[in-house]
């Protein structure tokens, strides 16, 4: 993978850097021995490394600002990182670059229920938002599966889905307002604790972008009443084409589930070793969740069970308790942790189609097959969020290469059924030379104008998102 060319004069002026950072941060928010900087040089994709010039951990809006204001005096690169957990290399660093992290920002910053917002500093994790509010019986909707560490920073910048996406929609829908600093330090508040905001849709740019236009410190989100129950179904299937013609049909039949995940049979098996769950040893699993009243729950899941018993599931098992719905969500809460202890893997991120799944579920078994390399699917297919894991040896030469490419055609194979690149992991390093393959010339020029406009000098997350023959003559 190729990083853009590294600024010599910034690492020889690190040492003046450093000094105007210890002029508006304390000592213990920089962070620039060599030694101490390796905790930063990869995300969750850590097939790439590369130690940053130095790390910066800011306590405040005010903070950020002063530091973002320094790095554009000084043409220095930045990196924004919330938890670091991105599958995309979407916080990647460069050696000429300071890496910006949010963790010190965990205020909760206002709690109103009867607007049913809160607004928060953007370090804090995922979880911890519901944590804030659960006890008076409401709830911060997006749950991605890292949500125990992953950071609501990084989820604005990903636009993060998760398992309940389904229902209540990705970070976007569950977004209000922000509070964004500018590289060259500038403080804008974007939205509010409103329902919309007039003119144009400034909140919808910066959600998705990937930290490319600013730094998000503040966010106010959307939290929801806890519904009254919620009851999950297990079906297995003994082949993959036939449980996504399942949720084709569910999805057709007007049902709205608040979850419907699919998990294959290598997923299942080491899960199982993992969580003990009790899962059946089949070739594919649904878990489908419904939620309302008891009657409501019933009423929902007698339809749903009326389409999977029309495909003549392996297995069709009802929760009964809560102890049974948390058995059923362990093994699926665990997948990919659980596939860690057994393999090298590349987590992929395309979507499709929710029609699409059983022709791209035969082209993904096809795709392995040719190129030799395993794969286990677990994804949120009630919204076609594929995350297909191509297991590979990164010990053995030539594997991560020959993943990359396989990962590649899969996610040619999503865009050419009417897809895209990416539903909620963003694009980051990982797919950023496939931007042209969604993308015509025009609707790339329009994007990168957009990012000229926040960021003239291209000085925020280099390398992510925009292949480089396309910015190459863009920074300044």
């Amino acid at each position: 993978m190729e990083m853009p060319r590294i600024d010599p004069f910034a690492l020889a002026k690190k040492d003046k850097l450093i000094a105007r950072l210890s002029e508006v941060l304390p000592d213990d928010a920089i962070i620039h021995a060599e030694e101490e900087t390796r905790a930063y040089e990869c995300d969750a994709l850590t097939a790439y490394k590369c130690p940053p010039l130095a790390v910066v951990l800011p306590r405040s809006t005010s903070e950020v600002s002063a530091v973002l204001k320094i790095c554009h005096d000084m043409d220095v690169p930045v990196v924004p990182r919330g938890s670091g957990t991105s599958l995309a290399g979407g916080a990647l660093p460069t050696a000429d670059c300071v890496i910006l992290g949010v963790a010190r920002l965990t205020d909760v910053l206002e709690v109103d229920y009867d607007d049913r917002i809160i607004r928060l500093q953007t370090g804090r994790t995922n979880l911890s938002v519901t944590g804030a509010v659960e006890a008076d019986g409401f709830f911060y909707a997006p749950d991605p599966s890292s949500q125990l560490a992953c950071a609501i920073a990084g989820n604005i910048a990903m636009n993060s889905g998760g398992a309940h996406c389904l229902k209540y929609g990705v970070t976007t829908n569950n977004l209000l307002g922000v509070t964004l600093v500018q590289m060259d330090g500038t403080v804008v508040e974007i939205g509010g604790a409103h329902m919309d905001s007039a003119g144009m849709d400034l909140l919808g740019v910066v959600c998705g972008s990937e930290g490319q236009l600013g730094v998000v410190t503040e966010a106010t989100l959307r939290i929801l009443p806890k519904p009254e129950g919620a009851r999950p179904v297990l079906i297995a299937f003994d082949d993959n084409e036939t449980a996504g013609e399942c949720v084709a049909d569910i999805i057709k039949a007007g049902v709205l589930p608040v979850a419907i995940e699919f998990m294959d049979r290598p997923v299942i098996r080491a899960t199982e070793a993992f969580a003990h769950a009790g899962y059946p040893d089949v070739e594919a699993l649904l878990i489908v969740e419904v939620e309302g009243s008891e009657d409501e729950i019933d009423e929902q899941l007698e339809v749903i069970e009326k389409i999977a018993r029309s495909h003549d599931p392996v297995e069709l098992r009802r929760s009964t308790s809560e102890t049974e719905s948390a058995a059923i969500w362990l093994g699926r809460k665990s997948a990919f942790g659980a596939m860690g202890q057994i393999n090298d893997y590349m987590c992929l991120d395309g979507t499709i189609p929710v029609s699409e799944l059983p022709g791209v579920l035969r082209g993904i078994r096809e795709l392995s097959k040719k190129y030799g390399l395993d794969v286990g699917n677990v994804f949120h297919a009630g919204d076609g969020n594929m995350h297909p894991l191509i297991l590979f040896d990164a010990n053995k030469p030539g594997d991560l290469e020959l993943c990359e490419e396989m990962g590649a055609e899969i996610l040619k194979l999503c865009v050419e059924v009417g897809g895209c690149l990416t539903g909620e992991h963003g694009v980051g390093v990982e797919k950023r030379d496939l931007m042209h393959h969604q993308f015509n010339p025009g609707d790339m020029e329009a994007q990168l104008r957009v990012k000229d406009v926040f960021d003239p000098k291209w000085l925020l997350n280099p390398a992510k998102v925009f292949p480089l023959d396309v910015t190459a003559s863009r920074r300044a």
